[in-house]
């Protein structure tokens, strides 16, 4: 049980409620909590509006706010979560309050003081990303079966590097890995048949809201 300071802030571009539209809890309604800021520049980035701006809030407030909604799950995602330090209080105050949690990292930062009832959802940046150099390699050894891996693959270089990274570092038998093509730059059906082909124990993902809402912040 944590005793979060109520009082500290973070820096807020939205709250929202939705479908999740990624990991394996893609389908289930919940409410997303998206802090501002990133170091990384992605070049697929599709958050870009959450770099600056935001508002700040209160944790009791963003608290309140999830509240309205009655969720079972909660998502806090950015930007890059982990860039403010009251991210990590918010996480366990989040659980505290009997949410299902989990976390979208960009995987630069340590996620080593993440509460451990959160499910860390790491997104190691390929070659095609820009932010290859940015991965924080120390990350693979703190994760569990709790959490996941995301690759966002833009082109078959990317798909080939990271056929290396999983036998390397050995990261299907740590935890669900998650392959997803990036919007525009992939075709789904072309990385399918490539998994298919390789028998790669990964699960597929294509991102449900970009199909039922497009990119409209909000959902």
């Amino acid at each position: 049980m944590s005793h979060a300071n109520t009082d500290a802030l973070l820096r807020i571009t939205e709250i929202f409620y939705s479908l999740q539209g990624e990991t394996s809890r893609v389908g289930l309604p919940t409410v997303f909590i998206r802090l501002t800021g990133c170091p990384l520049r992605c070049t697929y980035c599709d958050t870009a509006y959450a770099f600056t701006g935001g508002q700040n809030m209160s944790l009791a407030n963003i608290l309140q706010r999830v509240a309205e909604y009655a969720p079972h799950y909660v998502t806090v995602t950015g930007g890059e979560p982990l860039a403010q330090k009251n991210c990590l209080p918010l996480l366990s105050a989040l659980c505290d309050a009997g949410y299902e949690v989990s976390l979208e990292t960009g995987g630069a930062l340590d996620i080593s003081e993440v509460d451990a009832r959160v499910m860390r959802v790491v997104d190691i940046k390929t070659p095609a990303s820009g932010e290859v150099a940015k991965n924080r390699w120390e990350n693979l050894a703190l994760l569990t079966q709790h959490d996941e891996i995301k690759f966002v693959l833009c082109d078959e270089n990317d798909y080939q590097w990271t056929k290396q990274i999983l036998q390397q570092h050995h990261l299907t038998e740590k935890c669900t890995v998650l392959f997803s093509p990036a919007h525009g730059a992939l075709n789904a059906t072309q990385l399918a048949d490539w998994i298919l082909r390789d028998r790669l124990p990964v699960r597929l993902q294509v991102q449900l809201h970009k199909l039922l809402w497009e990119n409209r912040p909000g959902h």
